[in-house]
């Protein structure tokens, strides 16, 4: 049989399980395993059955042929043959090249500084000569100076000179980023703003996705055809996660890297997992092989109000996507991504188990999503029918217009059966926040709220009373509503506690009537404060959720 035959075969059964589609699949793949693939889209296709089988494995003979597969794939002839178009897949022995953001610059640095180099093909903005002019100076001791002063040498030139032996020029470039006087958000704001390409080169444990997984994760056989069905939100709502459980640091650090290295392998940053906090990592037992790794945000990142966390799912180990929750009020906003690779497998039924998780975790009584993952300004998404998508699980919009567009499709689509929503209409609809709210919960919700006039009346608060002298209106903020919620000492509280402290005390002075509270409530609102800053932000939501004086009380100022 012709190896392109036995490739398309391959991709038939891909999501083919139960009777004999175990020993075929078998069969394929051994057969596949001798041969060669003509062109370097086959090397790719074979690698996204091989990642698939991975994740959804009949049994024991085809897990294991599979592993044996993807641990040898970057000795692959026609890998070899094939890497330089196959940049950018993140298959093993693939160059990965991405201008990453800061966090995730000094992680790679941290672990791979020789396998690190500056894309300088693709580097020709104002980045280079910025670095030359105003940033070397910066981050090489004084004594190199006069070099930099007298020598007119290129950004390339300066780091192939100044490197050392082992290091990429890219690995040294932020490995001296990290003696930049200031504080690191004064490196992340200018290392960022030079938006560096960075080339991650291919070698021992560098991250790709080829043997991307959690070996500790218990791997459960897809025996019979995988559950592609729409389910009842509201009955998903009712099961919550086989269990959850806290993890110990280095388990947590081993679980960040896998998670980052997901990001890396897909050229994505993500804020919450940029700046993870490795004290409040989790890893939540969906059944079936599915678990979530739980991420909390450290506690100087996190947002003003709402509590957010980031979670990568896997799939009997494998990473097949990731998750962000943003919680207030009961109400959480849902991002929920699966990664191409998987988009053929069970994405409704796993986005059940997101919501259990979320109202396990956090309380949550209603759900939104917001437009960019409905589509909006998302060509991606606009494309995936990621509006329908959560349409049909029950997700409903608000907006009277888009209300309106959408009777019309409707309408369009019960007179002709295959109708489909042209792209102008489904960006219109998917510009405005979908919500679910199983049993009229009923409450403010996420993507209703105008959050962000709590930072303007801040703002206005503190321009009138201080102008630029913005240090002494937080110092004094902080000792007045020390004072209105009946705080006299602040040493039981940790440094973080301190710094949110300093962060919501103008917030507290906003509050209507919040000098007229019972000393229960201004008590309560001291144990709100202090859990924004504590060692999870669950316990924040917690809080919130249980001061129903506060959230009266912020609703009415965000809504003046």
């Amino acid at each position: 049989m012709k190896v392109l035959d036995l490739l398309d075969g391959l991709e038939r059964l891909k999501t083919v399980h139960g009777g004999d589609a175990a020993e075929q699949r078998l069969s394929l793949l051994r057969e596949l395993d001798r041969r060669r693939l003509p062109e370097p889209e086959d090397v790719e296709r074979l690698h996204e059955c091989l990642c698939f089988a991975r994740a959804y494995p009949d049994n024991r003979e085809v897990l294991a042929q599979v592993q044996g597969m993807l641990a040898g794939f970057s000795g692959r002839s026609d890998l070899r043959r094939f890497r330089r178009y196959l940049g950018q897949t993140a298959i093993a022995g693939t160059e990965i090249q991405f201008p990453f953001f800061w966090p995730t610059a000094r992680w790679l640095a941290k672990k791979w500084p020789g396998k690190l180099h500056v894309d300088w093909s693709w580097w020709k903005s104002e980045g280079p000569k910025r670095l030359v002019e105003q940033v070397l100076p910066l981050i090489l001791p004084y004594s190199e100076t006069p070099a930099l002063d007298s020598l007119d040498r290129t950004a390339k030139d300066w780091l192939g000179r100044l490197k050392g032996a082992k290091e990429g020029d890219a690995g040294f470039l932020i490995r001296r980023f990290e003696t930049l006087p200031g504080d690191r958000n004064t490196r992340e704001s200018l290392y960022d703003s030079l938006d560096v390409p960075v080339i991650v080169e291919p070698g021992e444990g560098t991250p790709n996705r080829t043997l991307a997984g959690y070996p500790k994760s218990p791997v459960v056989f897809q025996t019979g055809p995988m559950d592609r069905s729409r389910p009842s939100l509201t009955k998903e709502l009712e099961q919550p996660p086989v269990s959850v459980r806290k993890v110990p640091p280095r388990e947590a650090d081993r679980l960040l890297d896998l998670t980052r290295e997901a990001m890396v392998n897909r050229l994505r940053d993500l804020y919450s997992f940029s700046h993870a906090d490795r004290d409040d990592v989790g890893l939540v037992n969906a059944g079936g092989g599915l678990q979530f790794v739980c991420i909390g945000t450290l506690p100087e990142r996190r947002l003003m109000l709402e509590s957010v966390y980031g979670f990568l799912t896997l799939k009997n180990g494998v990473p097949i996507g990731y998750v962000l929750a943003s919680t207030l009020f009961g109400s959480t906003e849902v991002a929920y991504n699966v990664f191409e690779t998987f988009r053929s497998g069970e994405a409704a039924r796993v986005f059940g188990r997101v919501l259990a998780m979320c109202r396990h975790l956090f309380g949550s009584k209603s759900f939104s999503i917001d437009p960019y993952q409905l589509g909006y300004g998302n060509p991606e998404g606009l494309q995936s029918g990621a509006w329908w998508f959560y349409y049909k699980l029950g997700f409903r919009p608000k907006d009277p217009d888009v209300k309106r567009l959408v009777r019309g499709e409707l309408a369009a689509m019960k007179k002709k059966p295959g109708h489909r929503t042209g792209p102008e209409i489904l960006e219109q609809i998917a510009s405005r926040y979908l919500y679910f709210e199983p049993e009229g919960a009923g409450g403010p919700l996420l993507g209703g709220m105008p959050l962000g006039n709590a930072g303007l009346k801040i703002g206005e608060y503190l321009a009138g009373n201080y102008g630029a002298d913005r240090e002494r209106g937080i110092r004094e903020c902080s000792a007045e509503a020390a004072r209105v919620l009946g705080v006299r000492s602040f040493s039981r509280f940790t440094p973080n506690q301190r710094l949110w402290w300093k962060r919501w005390s103008p917030l507290v002075l906003l509050l209507p009537g919040v000098k007229r509270w019972s000393p229960a409530n201004r008590k309560a609102l001291v144990e709100v404060i202090k859990a924004k800053g504590g060692r999870s932000e669950i316990g924040f939501v917690q809080e919130f959720d249980k001061h129903k004086q506060l959230q009266r009380a912020l609703l009415k100022l965000i809504q003046g």
